[in-house]
């Protein structure tokens, strides 16, 4: 270098091309963290959602009910049947959990009969575990007991969500 000559040396170079890479590292961190939280929120989101639709679809049917009806093990099929009182119409509706497309997991089926006649099928949720120890009806002393588990795997984490609902069908059952 000449006298008058201004510059970085290499060890200036360096120690910025360092620091660089250390901001640069910390942000792709964060960045790959901020993505995998999104994605597990996700998940939980889905399996809490999956669950309150089992609980409020479940506990609207089971709050018109006159009759009851639970399959042994899981508690499924389950059968609630009410007449209308303003119409007269016979109402059955029949919850059911059928396989999922390529999963282990359940999916509940609403199927809503009216005087016994076509059934209008609905689908409640998905991703149901239906392992009897984690999804299950169970009706006694007048109160139906409903676990529902979820379990939502869409991305490389595992998340559930399980509740138990505790439902009183109308009055004179």
């Amino acid at each position: 270098m000449k006298g008058g000559e201004k510059g970085f040396t290499l060890i200036e170079m360096i120690a910025v091309v360092a620091i660089m890479a250390l901001v640069a590292s910390g942000a792709t961190m964060t960045f790959f963290q901020v993505v995998k939280g999104t994605e597990r929120s996700n998940e939980q989101i889905t399996a809490v959602r999956q669950v309150q639709n089992s609980g409020y679809w479940i506990s609207r049917d089971t709050h018109m009910a006159q009759e009851v009806g639970v399959a042994g093990g899981s508690g499924f099929p389950l059968t609630l049947t009410w007449t209308d009182w303003d119409s007269g119409d016979k109402h059955q509706v029949i919850y059911t959990l059928e396989n999922m497309p390529s999963s282990e997991l359940k999916q509940l089926q609403r199927r809503h009969y009216i005087n016994q006649g076509a059934s209008k099928i609905g689908l409640v949720a998905q991703y149901i575990d239906a392992d009897p120890s984690k999804t299950k009806c169970e009706f006694t002393d007048g109160v139906l007991t409903l676990r529902v588990t979820a379990t939502v795997s869409l991305g490389s984490e595992v998340e559930s969500e399980t509740r138990t609902y505790k439902i009183q069908p109308r009055p004179g059952l």
